[in-house]
């Protein structure tokens, strides 16, 4: 198999990075066939050593919450051809599943994920790199029925940890790796132009 073609879709969180990804897999499947998308939050640190209770104030939307070194090295080997061992990550308890699932290396590989973008050591594993662009109250009001239906939060919890940490890192480290994107897309995962370009130049790599 010729190495695969690897994608980043990044964005803040809330922005509609997960259902752009989406479109743009059902898009490429039927054109393309097999591709294999990886999630960063799967890559979050385990925090087995910290009783449940204090793992609520870890700061999940900073770059030193990911193993991103793990992430190299399964780009690396999937770039290469080989299995990974995906990792399991659990929004309840906060840490990673000692599970983990086998996967094989697709022709396309999309990587989605908020930190992308901040971690430059990644970028020779990257043909192409998105950034999602919405309006912050829209992420926030997109991640309030996310957190309360799927993962277990409260409104209150998700106001406060938007205040105290989602916002702040967002400036700090989201928006300015927007800079290093090939693509800017507004509107999130209902921009089916954004999709249609991406798919195409993917279908014709």
């Amino acid at each position: 198999m010729k190495s695969p073609i690897i994608i980043a879709i990044a964005g803040a969180s809330g922005s509609g990075k997960s259902l752009f990804t989406q479109n743009l897999t059902l898009k490429l499947s039927s054109q393309s066939g097999a591709l294999l998308v990886l999630q960063e939050d799967h890559y979050y640190k385990p925090q087995d050593h910290i009783p449940l209770e204090e793992r609520a104030n870890t700061n999940y939307d900073h770059p030193d919450a990911f193993e991103h070194d793990l992430l190299q090295l399964h780009l690396e080997a999937l770039k290469q051809g080989d299995d990974i061992d995906y990792p399991s990550y659990c929004y309840v308890t906060h840490t990673r599943l000692p599970e983990t699932v086998k996967l094989k290396a697709a022709p396309v590989i999309i990587v989605e994920g908020i930190m992308l973008l901040t971690q430059i050591q990644l970028f020779a594993y990257f043909d192409v790199k998105v950034f999602v662009d919405t309006a912050l109250d829209v992420c926030l009001m997109r991640r309030m029925l996310r957190d309360t239906h799927e993962r277990g939060r409260t409104l209150d919890s998700v106001a406060q940890q938007y205040e105290k940490t989602v916002k702040p890192m967002y400036h700090k480290f989201i928006e300015p790796s927007k800079s290093f994107a090939d693509l800017i897309i507004p509107q999130g995962g209902e921009n089916h132009l954004a999709i249609d370009v991406v798919s195409a130049y993917l279908t014709k790599k």
